[in-house]
Order: C-alpha cells, then structure tokens, then sequence
C-alpha cells in the first residue's frame, strides 16, 4: 500500500526489520514465509565483519560470514521481502510505527524488530585493530580450535579478564595473562589459585604492541621500563581480548524501551520472544546482549517473527469480530 504523506510516498509494511545481520533477515525469512508484507533495513555493518569464518553453527561451521549473509538475502527475497542498503535514522510511535531512512524516505510499519547488534570498541594498543578477526581474538568458542595449541596471550583489560584467560586454556596449554592496564593487587586471591592451576603464566606490565612478521603474529611485547624486566618480547601467535561492548539501543531508547544493565553494557528488557516493554517492538541478535552467538541470533529472529505473526492475526481477527 503506497500513500501520499507531506510530498513523499510512505509505503506501510506489516513489519519492519531494523538490522540485516543473521537475527534479521532470519525474522524476515520467517515474516515471508508467513505472507506478512516485510521490509529489512540493513545499514551493512554485521558484528562479524573482520573474522574469515564463522564456526559453531550446525551445517554452517567454516562458512564465511559474507556468504552466510549473502545466502539469507537470496532465501528472504523468495518470498517477496525487500531490502534496502540504509540505514534508520528516527522512528516514532503513533498508530502504527513511523520509520525515517537516511536517504530521506519514511515508511511506517505495524510492527518493529530491531536487530541492530552491537559495536566492539578494542583497546589503544598499536596493531591490534588490524590484526583483529585474524590472530587477535575475542571469543574461544568462534576461533579456539582454529588455534588450538598455539602460544596464547590474553590482553588484561579489568579484572573480568581473568575469567578470558581461564577459558582459553581450554584450547592450549601455553597461555600468558598480560595483566596490561590490570593492577596486580586488583586480582583475587580465587582468581591467582584458579590461574595457577590451569597453569596460566600472570605478566605484568603494560602492553606497547604486537610483532608481526609476514602477516602473521608473532608476539606482544611490553612497554619498557616495567618492574618485571619491560620492554621484553613474548613469543605468541594468537591474543585474546575482550572488546568493550557498544550497544546499538539508540532507536530502542528512542521508543522508550525499558534497559537494563550488564557488566557488557545495557540492553533491553524483553520476554522469551524478544518483545520489548514497547508494544509492538521486539528486539533480537546482538541488540540483546553481548554473547549472542550467529547460531542464537538466527534463533532470537525466528522466535521473534513467529510471535509476530501471531500477534497480528490476533490483533486483526479481534478487531474484525468488534465491527
């Protein structure tokens, strides 16, 4: 349905999916399926962008995230749901949902799903942002067995990184814990026995930059000057950090959805179907949090679309039994 409104034409969807990552366009393929006329939005900035592979996905283990994406596009424009390369500028509550496009283009929609993701800010040490997605690293269960029993590091940023260095050791045996901005009386006495026993090496001393020789890792070496004997180079060919969550909520904020906050930032309240204290507006992937893997993104999409289409066949049948 296509109208005039203040000298540009607003097409109505029954939904709007806000985000074209893998908890999109899964709730898009679920939308299309289910005949409800539906619209992504996808500004083209997916999470996993610098990684080669994505892993831990049934029957997609290996693949790369860029075919992953481009296969979903392919699969939701089978049941005639459109996407356009822009990004959500305003959205607003009235009747239905009024949705800004940066192009300038307003469409209105029933219904939202915002699947913006979140963004990873690293750390200022030289080299890393290069080298992330490749040798630096942020999560075991995506890239561990791709260097299983390699020399690790694992870049110290609070003392929640303790918990990185434990879980890494899962996949090696030589983990080095480089407290960096960590001070070492900020480690538990808990934290020192566990790392002891999986048999972690703690070096302090902050982080100057990494060695790279043929466009590979090669080691991080320390700033100079530290207690420790600074300025040393440790041989190591994976590192492991864990990047400071950046919600991407503002639209969520911007309807008035209720956050909550997490030790990896605030996300949205939500029911086991993604619906958000917004009626009408659910929320999936990364929007939700900071651990949701491709695998549980693609599942909080789904979720969300068929609680979606329930939703409005009952909003619709209640309102033509009313008259």
């Amino acid at each position: 349905m296509t109208e005039k409104h203040t000298g540009t034409y607003t097409e109505t969807y029954d939904v709007v999916v806000v985000g074209g990552g893998a908890a999109g366009l899964s709730a898009a393929l679920v939308l299309g399926r289910a005949r409800q006329r539906t619209l992504v939005v996808d500004a083209g900035e997916p999470r996993n962008a610098p990684a080669a592979h994505m892993q831990g996905f049934l029957t997609r283990d290996g693949m790369p995230p860029a075919e992953f994406l481009a296969i979903g596009r392919e699969e939701i424009a089978r049941y005639g749901v459109e996407l356009v390369r822009d990004r959500v500028v305003e959205v607003a509550r009235g009747e239905d949902f009024s949705v800004v496009l940066a192009d300038g283009r307003t469409v209105r929609a029933r219904r939202l799903v915002i699947a913006t993701g979140l963004k990873d800010e690293l750390p200022a040490v030289p080299g890393l942002a290069e080298r992330f997605g490749r040798d630096v690293l942020h999560c075991p269960f995506c890239h561990g067995w791709e260097v299983r029993d390699q020399p690790f590091g694992v870049l110290g940023t609070s003392a929640k990184s303790v918990h990185q260095a434990l879980m890494v050791s899962q996949w090696s045996k030589d983990v080095r814990f480089f407290l960096h901005t960590v001070a070492e009386e900020e480690l538990s006495d808990e934290d020192l026995r566990r790392l002891a026993a999986a048999g972690v090496d703690v070096v302090p001393g902050e982080v100057a930059g990494l060695v790279v020789e043929d466009d590979r890792l090669t080691g991080v070496r320390l700033a100079g000057g530290t207690p420790s004997g600074g300025g040393t180079t440790h041989a190591r060919s994976a590192l492991f950090v864990a990047p400071h969550a950046v919600p991407q909520t503002g639209l969520l904020e911007e309807l008035g959805a209720e956050l909550q906050e997490t030790p990896f930032g605030a996300y949205p309240v939500i029911d086991p179907t993604g619906l958000t204290t917004v009626p009408g507006v659910w929320a999936a992937g990364n929007a939700i949090g900071f651990a949701e893997q491709v695998v549980h993104a693609a599942s909080g999409g789904y979720r969300a679309a068929s609680a979606i289409v329930g939703d409005l066949l009952m909003t619709d049948l209640d309102a033509a039994a009313q008259g």
